[in-house]
């Protein structure tokens, strides 16, 4: 990898980090100089403003996530669409811990406030979580065909399912409950909303 682009990279993580533990508005691009050790001048070389590698630190979190589903279920059978969307669930739920520090930026209120005066940072957001909601509602559509799942509004169900379990994470990002502590009472209540009643 040439050595610009190394350093791009650096920036980029470093400034995840600053970003999800201190926000925006208290990160300054001096912070994320001292943090990598490379000049102000080097980090405007690569992004043009604060605001352009903040957008590019979404963007890289967005492609992360997304990536790291897509291995995930290129990888993996399923026997039927309720068992996608449990392991689909999973995941997400094994994705929040390991990228703890990036969910921060999907759960810090001020970021949506920029979002929205600033379309390309709403844009990314919206495409993180559209993204997500696809894969849900992929699953319940599978289990409609093979008949796990009764018929339902797949569009609606997934959104439902995926703010159930974006809350959870919400609670476990910011340590007030514990996601796995919950786990079987989640599983059960999908179940319920999208299980036939031949299963």
């Amino acid at each position: 990898m040439p050595r610009s682009q190394t350093k791009k990279n650096a920036i980029l993580e470093e400034a995840t980090k600053l970003f999800s533990e201190h926000g925006y508005w208290d990160t300054s691009i001096s912070d994320i100089s001292q943090a990598t050790g490379v000049a102000d001048g080097t980090i405007f070389y690569h992004f043009h403003s604060k605001e352009e590698l903040f957008l590019a630190v979404l963007k890289n979190f967005k492609e992360k996530l997304i990536s790291a589903f897509s291995n995930h279920l290129n990888n993996h059978e399923f026997e039927t669409g309720m068992d996608m969307l449990e392991g689909v669930i999973s995941f997400y739920l094994a994705q929040a811990n390991k990228m703890e520090k990036r969910f921060f930026l999907l759960h810090r209120h001020h970021y949506y406030q920029i979002a929205a005066h600033n379309p390309n940072c709403w844009q990314q957001l919206e495409e993180i979580y559209s993204s997500l909601i696809d894969i849900f509602e992929q699953a319940i559509h599978i289990g409609q065909q093979d008949r796990s799942m009764k018929t339902v509004d797949a569009s609606k169900k997934a959104f439902l399912i995926f703010t159930l379990v974006d809350g959870i994470v919400r609670f476990n990002t910011y340590k007030l409950y514990r996601a796995d502590a919950i786990y079987d009472e989640l599983i059960d209540s999908c179940r319920s909303m999208l299980q036939s009643s031949t299963n």
